[in-house]
């Protein structure tokens, strides 16, 4: 058995990872787009670095695009079999993939009205909207904590990842030769005591885990000062300032737990009154699909519901339905708080609210999440004076802001706690993927002083030998 990493390695987009059995057999983990990664972003996303027509199986951890983002490609280019994933992974994936189809299709017809006037050749899209439709009823949703034969050979358990709504940690129990072995696969590993979903899920023993490592050297702060700091940016920024307060946020996780935060501040009587905007019509889509899975809530969310028939909804929250509803939003003078995708403000609507209110010196952009340092988010944050938005530059006059406690991902304590449940001397070997490589060599430090004897760290299409 081998396995070869084709993505998130030493980076934190891209997830693709392939197990080769010695009967030739392939299984995917993952199929994500790399996205933030500069010039090099496209070419990154049409090299798989392997043959899709040889994948047998493939599994899905979560819906974020840089987990799913390239499965309409990978069908498009020869990939026919079931893609095993939770019913809200798949759910939540429909929506993501359909989206990014359309960004695509308009992004290349964009592009090539300039390739025209050029006399350049034109662009494809990494798929259309069709390709999209075709790859999403391949999706079989399976149930968490049960083990299914997908193979003779091969069986697979999903277990709670608390990362996202039907974000799951992928175990597989592969056999050759009369022996099985189990690899863990972490996906995207979320926070203990997250303000919604329930903790990551212990685990049986493995004998190799592929682990997430994003936040592998950082400690988040507490999560409830970063709905004190939250309220402090909508203060400082629309009742004082009376400016508008921006905020990029993936429309899946982050949008839903701002609105759960609002929401609370709402119930307990410390929000504003200023009028706040969801200006994504995939957020809206996403936030819908949160509610209709219930069964990822945690004690605290099912106990409000009782009281709460709607824990995302409050008064003074508008959803932007329309394109001139979110152009309206420019010539808006009033205070006002706007969510809007994408988190890394790479693409979606919130580039133009950016473009129209960073040069004014009462408006404030929040970052709220993790952002590639190429993307235009990790720009904003690193402190650039000028950024270049859609071919234009613009001056940074308005504040940045950042609560760095706001993540899906766990911080190196939760990391940690997730690998608890295992007997660190029985791991053959554990991979750190999904995280930047000077993070991940500080957190292989330190899982090498809770015991755990071989960890890699490894490059790009990489292909290792298991057994």
């Amino acid at each position: 058995m081998k396995i070869a990493f084709h993505g998130a390695a030493r980076t934190v987009t891209g997830s693709k990872h392939l197990i080769t059995l010695k009967n030739d057999k392939k299984i995917l983990l993952d199929c994500g787009m790399f996205q933030g990664m500069g010039h090099d972003t496209d070419s990154l996303n049409r090299d798989f670095g392997f043959d899709p027509q040889e994948i047998t199986y493939m599994v899905l951890s979560h819906a974020h695009i840089d987990h799913s983002g390239l499965i309409p490609r990978l069908v498009k280019m020869g990939y026919n079999g079931d893609i095993f994933c939770t019913a809200a992974t798949r759910d939540m994936t429909e929506i993501l993939l359909l989206d990014s189809a359309e960004i695509q299709e308009d992004d290349v017809q964009f592009t090539n009205k300039r390739m025209a006037k050029e006399g350049l050749p034109y662009v494809q899209p990494l798929y259309s909207m069709e390709d999209a439709k075709i790859a999403i009823r391949s999706l079989l949703p399976v149930d968490f904590n049960t083990w299914y034969q997908i193979d003779p050979d091969v069986q697979l358990m999903f277990t709670d990842a608390g990362h996202i709504v039907g974000a799951a940690c992928v175990h597989l129990r592969i056999t050759e030769n009369g022996k099985t072995e189990q690899i863990t696969f972490s996906g995207d590993i979320g926070r203990y005591n997250d303000a919604i979903l329930k903790s990551p899920a212990v685990f049986p023993q493995a004998d190799y885990i592929l682990m997430e490592s994003t936040y592998g050297s950082t400690l988040h702060a507490d999560a409830k000062p970063s709905d004190e700091e939250l309220l402090r940016y909508i203060h400082e920024t629309c009742v004082e300032k009376r400016g508008k307060l921006i905020i990029p946020a993936f429309s899946v996780g982050r949008t839903q737990e701002l609105l759960y935060a609002l929401n609370n501040a709402q119930l307990n009587g410390i929000l504003p009154k200023v009028d706040i905007f969801v200006d994504s019509p995939l957020s809206t889509e996403a936030t819908a699909v949160t509610k209709a899975h219930p069964e990822v809530f945690n004690r605290a969310v099912s106990n409000l519901l009782k009281r709460d028939k709607d824990p995302f909804d409050f008064p003074g929250l508008h959803y932007i339905k329309s394109v001139d509803e979110s152009k309206s939003l420019n010539f808006r003078k009033a205070p006002c708080v706007i969510i809007s995708a994408s988190g890394m403000a790479e693409a979606g609507r919130v580039k133009h609210h950016i473009a129209n209110n960073i040069d004014e010196p009462q408006n404030t952009i929040l970052m709220v999440g993790y952002c590639e340092p190429q993307s235009l988010g990790g720009r904003l944050i690193s402190g650039a004076k000028e950024v270049s938005i859609f071919g234009t530059r613009y001056q940074v006059v308005a504040e940045v802001g950042m609560i760095r406690s706001m993540s899906a991902h766990g911080d190196y304590e939760d990391l940690s706690q997730w690998l608890s449940c295992q007997q660190p001397g029985d791991i053959k070997k554990l991979f750190l993927v999904h995280g930047e490589y000077e993070v991940q060599k500080i957190f292989k430090n330190w899982l090498l002083k809770k015991g755990f004897k071989d960890i890699e760290i490894p490059e790009r299409h990489y292909e290792i030998g298991l057994t």
